[in-house]
């Protein structure tokens, strides 16, 4: 669960809060009412820092009057997935924005190798988003990437004493969910 600066400026706003009493209502036990302050402007730009757990998001709902899972996006990782970040790339691209049911079909029957993991990711996503009470059937995939992993490096021995190094790659894979109403 991460939150979504989109959706919080957009409930703040709808809210009519101004983020100094948002703070108020969200600073009690490890936040002072500065610190959560300067919480909700890191978040309201998009910077997760400090990290936003699940009771500071409840708090924040309970306080603008929304649900919580309207305020997060459902995110899952896969470290380290043996294959290329290019050979990845090219499923996440595949399944960004359509919706979930959609796009587990689509990694169902596709013959790539990292439609496993992506899969896998994107099955963790959902779960995440089951747990917070979203609608399974109004689920879309806003954000889906790859990004580089380590490398392992490994060597061919040839003739006359040489060595030709071997490369093998591994991508770490994002998949995020969000609950999209009606369009």
């Amino acid at each position: 669960m991460k939150i979504s600066a989109r959706k919080l400026t957009a409930a703040i706003g709808k809210a009519g809060i101004l983020p100094e009493q948002l703070a108020e209502s969200i600073a009690e036990g490890s936040l002072r009412v500065d610190d959560a302050a300067r919480a909700i402007r890191n978040w309201s730009r998009g910077v997760d820092h400090p990290r936003c757990k699940a009771p500071h998001v409840a708090r924040m709902a309970s306080a603008l009057g929304v649900e919580p899972k309207d305020l997060v996006v459902f995110t899952s990782r896969v470290y380290s997935h043996r294959g290329s970040p290019r050979k990845a790339k090219l499923l996440t691209d595949l399944i960004r924005g359509k919706s979930a049911d959609q796009a587990l079909n689509l990694l169902a029957f596709s013959p790539k190798r990292a439609a496993v993991n992506v899969r896998k990711a994107l099955l963790a996503a959902i779960a995440d988003a089951q747990m917070a009470d979203a609608s399974e059937s109004s689920l879309v995939v806003c954000e889906s990437r790859v990004d580089q992993g380590t490398r392992l490096k490994r060597f061919q021995p040839k003739d006359r004493g040489r060595a030709h190094p071997i490369i093998k790659p591994m991508a770490h894979i994002t998949v995020s969910v969000e609950e999209r109403k009606g369009k």
